[in-house]
């Protein structure tokens, strides 16, 4: 049996140390300061990465606050006043059990060490004690008890501390939503698995407030739009999953909670948690902050606390998931076939040749579709070069200017998955290109 799950470890370990190779060598995603011999869980978005993980956050945007009218977006400071982190219990229990090896010094999380996480040199491991997740700072000149405060290890509390501005300045009734995109801080014991679980990340999370009594019914709504939202950016439905949480694994606070998780080729790991955390938070900080957090129901002529429903998603762990899955290994090339909408270049611009004016029309048509869509030109190398370059980093479609260019106007439209070819007058390249990317 340990042969067996040896096995798929291994093949695991070489899938992603191919992935982690494409992400430096295409400029997806770098080591944090890596000249000065980088750092445990940090990571650098480069030009193709950033792009990539600005397209998610603006489908989540889009999906979750600009396409509705019951959801509201904020951005919350990183740094709170550190009574927050009291009244939401993350001073006093976010913590981990943590081990340290008495031979190689090596540290652990002690709930999750698996025979992969164990240390080599067979070193005895401490007894466990409790290390909290959050980061200290100083404000103000003096480092001193009275001026310690904490970077945010997530963005919920931000929400719900600003329950009551947003509900009186945006005018809003339940049910609503208040959205917010931003970096959260976690000192990990062990981070691992490439930009999986990093000391900083950033997510995308929304905390929608509801009657009492419609909260199952907003549970399963958020559930089962928030899974899809994955499939339909492109995730394989055979490698994605809703996991409920099991009674003894749910916060105190929670009335549910089902995970979104994805099959990586380090094993099944969450991407997104959506939560029913009933009236817990407001209620904690209205009695630590002495204001009041309710809400009045004119209908019914009575004021309540509102459940919450939370969806929130990890933006790292979505996109490694996105890459992961769009990541192919075909006979002549290396492919990441994403969603168009994922794709960090929409539009390969090419002329076939460097001479006969093709460069400079290639140059128009690139400068026509870029008002429209990130676009790359490229006139360096073999053409067939040129594609294989733009398939593996994920570039849907190709554009090449040629001989016949110049005879009747029309370009050749090549399709990164299926490598099909048709010619495509340049008028009406721009709607063909939309089309294409509607039907995706």
């Amino acid at each position: 049996m340990s042969k067996q799950k040896k096995k798929p470890i291994s093949e695991g370990a070489a899938q992603m140390e191919k992935i982690v190779s494409l992400c430096k060598r295409r400029g997806i995603i770098f080591p944090s300061s890596e000249i000065y011999g980088g750092l445990n869980g940090a990571w650098d978005y480069g030009p193709l990465g950033v792009e990539i993980k600005r397209n998610i956050k603006s489908e989540w945007w889009r999906s979750m606050v600009t396409s509705r009218d019951d959801v509201v977006g904020l951005d919350a400071a990183i740094l709170m006043n550190p009574r927050v982190w009291e009244a939401s219990g993350h001073l006093e229990g976010f913590t981990d059990p943590m081990v340290d090896c008495k031979k190689c010094k090596h540290r652990f999380k002690a709930d999750s060490l698996e025979a992969a996480d164990c240390p080599d040199c067979g070193g005895e491991l401490t007894d466990a004690k409790n290390f909290n997740l959050m980061f200290k700072t100083f404000v103000g000149p003096v480092e001193e008890d009275a001026t310690t405060v904490f970077i945010r290890p997530e963005t919920a509390q931000g929400i719900f501390v600003n329950f009551d501005n947003v509900l009186n300045t945006a005018r809003l009734k339940l049910p609503f939503g208040i959205a917010q995109i931003g970096k959260a801080f976690r000192n990990e014991i062990n981070p691992r698995n490439f930009t999986f679980r990093s000391r900083e990340f950033e997510q995308m999370e929304m905390e929608f407030f509801v009657t009492p009594g419609e909260d199952e019914k907003w549970y399963e709504y958020w559930r089962d739009r928030r899974y899809n939202w994955y499939l339909n950016l492109g995730l394989s439905k055979d490698k994605l999953h809703l996991r409920d949480h099991e009674s003894h694994e749910l916060a105190h606070y929670a009335k549910g909670c089902v995970d979104v998780e994805y099959d990586f080729p380090f094993g099944l790991a969450e991407l997104e948690g959506v939560a029913n955390r009933s009236d817990y938070d407001l209620k904690a900080h209205a009695k630590s902050s002495g204001k009041r957090l309710d809400y009045f129901d004119e209908e019914k002529k009575e004021r309540y606390t509102p459940f919450v429903i939370e969806p929130s998603a990890g933006v790292d762990r979505s996109t490694l998931a996105f890459i992961v899955d769009a990541y192919v290994e075909e006979e002549e090339r290396t492919v990441l076939r994403f969603h168009p909408k994922i794709a960090p270049i929409k539009v390969g611009v090419f002329p076939l040749l460097r001479k006969e004016g093709q460069p400079e029309k290639a140059l128009e048509v690139r400068d026509m579709l870029k008002e429209h869509f990130a676009v790359f030109y490229d006139q360096a190398g073999a053409i067939g070069r040129r594609y294989r370059r733009q398939d593996e980093i994920g570039t849907p479609f190709g554009v090449t200017i040629d001989h016949t260019t110049a005879e009747d106007g029309t370009i050749t439209l090549r399709e990164r998955d299926s490598m099909a070819q048709e010619r495509v007058p340049i008028e009406n390249l721009l709607s063909a290109l939309r089309d294409k990317m509607d039907a995706a």
